[in-house]
């Protein structure tokens, strides 16, 4: 049985479809920010009686959004200096900045996790704990209605919740945790453990640790956010959304996986971010979202892939003088004394290029965010805001299911850089 607020094209159906076969009498739902993903689409929540699926979670485990509102107003902001410093003092994209030890306690949990090989993982927990990854992922900060100041972040579990993941995919291939297995294709079946057995139940219990992890580096950045505003937390706003619940719906108990896809029981609040220059939301669910598995938006959803918006980037030696535009071309190699071929500069270094253009123009998105009086740190054109569905809109869709109950309008945006490459993102 399925569920479709909005708009779905075949693909993301038919995606969809090959997971409810599974299991006979699984149901699905697809929210209206859905779009393809791996194995199961995003902004999709299908629920099984028998089984889990570490497909169906994703790589990215855990991952999803907390907000808190701050007791500040907007007055009270110097947005363009705070925003300078959330970029200089978070880590976005692959590792960290700095060097200041985090502890928390969910690190002891790793370094003695009940499944075992997660214990090996503790130096990348420890070293990515507090870090927010690139793609979508975020720190931003807002103002409602009231011109109260709130923070948002969008991240998850990052190496941690990855090797997670792609260790239980080589279980299910046969192989040992620890060994390499390819990336799932995006048409692939979805890889299902029965929850009765040993490998289902390890596959929970670290599924779990994983989810507690996320939810300790979103903690961790927005305390450091808070002290860098000077900022006492009033109220959060936390959730999941790639993540597996055991719940009660219509009187039968389920593993309900969502994967781009919010959690949204009466009374639930969820924040779900749009783009970096558009309008966010608080939100509650409602009794009118049963029949969607008590399931919402996690975002807008994309209408554009990341490439068809950018365009093809490489890294590529590049010279470092600002009047030479010399790159290393397609077959070339790195120069053997390091001096530009062209220009004969004693300096060059790896930057990505464009090696084909896509389809937004981001210079033009910054200067129109920055008209706006949006501070943006980092962003590329993946993220630009005409490679996303209106958030208005995927909310509309879902009508009476939900409730909004704060409008959150953009004020500064920080993300990883263009070129930034990260393989712990959702």
């Amino acid at each position: 049985m399925t569920y479709i607020y909005g708009e779905a094209d075949e693909g993301t159906i038919a995606q969809l479809d090959r997971c409810l076969a599974v299991e006979e009498g699984a149901r699905g739902v697809l929210c209206a920010d859905n779009h393809l993903g791996y194995s199961q689409p995003i902004g999709a929540a299908v629920a099984y009686r028998d089984h889990i699926s570490p497909s169906g979670v994703g790589y990215d485990i855990g991952c999803g959004n907390k907000a808190v509102l701050t007791n500040l107003r907007a007055d009270d902001l110097e947005v363009a200096s705070i925003m300078d410093e959330i970029a200089a003092r978070i880590s976005f994209g692959i590792g960290r900045v700095n060097d200041q030890p985090v502890d928390h306690p969910v690190l002891d949990q790793i370094a003695h996790a009940e499944f075992r090989p997660q214990r090996r993982m503790i130096q990348i927990a420890r070293n990515q704990l507090g870090t927010v990854g690139s793609g979508n992922h975020y720190v931003d900060l807002f103002a409602d209605e009231a011109d109260r100041v709130w923070v948002g972040v969008h991240f998850g579990s990052r190496g941690f919740g990855h090797k997670t993941a792609s260790g239980f995919l080589a279980l299910a291939a046969g192989r040992q945790f620890s060994d390499r297995v390819p990336d799932q294709e995006m048409h692939s079946p979805p890889v299902v453990f029965a929850v009765a057995t040993e490998l289902g139940q390890s596959y929970i219990e670290a599924m779990g640790l994983a989810g507690r992890y996320a939810y300790a580096g979103r903690d961790v950045v927005l305390d450091k956010v808070l002290s860098i505003l000077g900022a006492e937390s009033v109220e959060e706003v936390h959730n999941h959304h790639n993540f597996a619940w055991r719940e009660r719906h219509d009187g039968e108990e389920f593993w309900v996986i969502r994967k781009g896809c919010t959690p949204a029981f009466p009374g639930q609040r969820g924040f779900v971010g749009a783009t970096m220059g558009e309008q966010s939301v608080i939100l509650e669910g409602t009794e009118g979202a049963a029949a969607g598995l008590y399931s919402t938006v996690h975002g807008a959803g994309r209408v554009m892939s990341r490439t068809k918006a950018a365009g093809k980037t490489r890294w590529r030696w590049s010279c470092c003088d600002r009047d030479c535009d010399w790159f290393q071309g397609a077959g070339e190699h790195k120069p053997g004394d390091r001096a530009c071929p062209r220009c004969a500069h004693p300096k060059i270094e790896k930057r990505p290029q464009v090696m084909s253009p896509g389809l937004i123009d981001f210079e033009s998105v910054q200067a129109e965010l920055a008209a706006s009086g949006i501070e943006l740190r980092g962003g590329a054109a993946d993220e630009a805001p005409g490679a996303y569905k209106r958030l208005d809109e995927v909310l509309s869709a879902h009508g009476e299911t939900i409730r909004v109950l704060h409008r959150l309008r953009p004020l500064g945006v920080a993300m990883a850089g263009a070129g930034i490459e990260d393989p712990y993102k959702d």
